[in-house]
């Protein structure tokens, strides 16, 4: 498994921007979904909520995005569908669209993760420049979701 990156932040609309930019060596499609998460966290818990976002590429070349937030019970929704004039509502169809898989899990403490799975691209993977910034285990057990296993 290659390094991973760890970003620990306030969930704010300003704070979003630097996770695409914290996330840039990702790709896209990483970016996109670590910034649909957070701005989830920001629309459904509030400005300033702690937030931390994981980002690591196993070696067969999948990319794991996790979000962790303190709040246990506000459990994303992915809505069947989303009227065009409708403001919100596409994040997690996004989410659902990119990711390999998907998901909610709880770990030992309070809080939630929500986490997708992203097969390599045809480069054969992203590969983070930014070195760890803290470790956390990634042993959780999955509760929601998109999981075809």
């Amino acid at each position: 498994m290659r390094p991973a990156t760890t970003l620990e932040l306030l969930a704010t609309p300003a704070g979003v921007s630097g996770v695409r930019r914290a996330l840039r060596a990702y790709g896209a499609d990483v970016q996109l979904c670590a910034s649909e998460l957070v701005t989830n966290v920001v629309q459904h818990l509030g400005e300033g909520v702690p937030v931390t976002v994981r980002v690591w590429c196993d070696d067969g070349g999948r990319t794991r995005l996790e979000v962790t937030d303190p709040d246990p019970r506000a459990l994303p929704v992915l809505r069947a569908s989303v009227g065009a004039d409708e403001e919100s509502g596409r994040g997690l169809a996004l989410l659902d669209a990119l990711a390999a898989r998907w998901g909610v899990a709880y770990g030992p403490g309070r809080g939630k993760t929500v986490w997708c799975e992203l097969e390599a691209g045809p480069g054969g993977g992203a590969v983070p420049v930014a070195p760890v910034v803290s470790a956390r285990g990634p042993g959780h057990r999955a509760t929601a979701g998109r999981d075809p296993r």
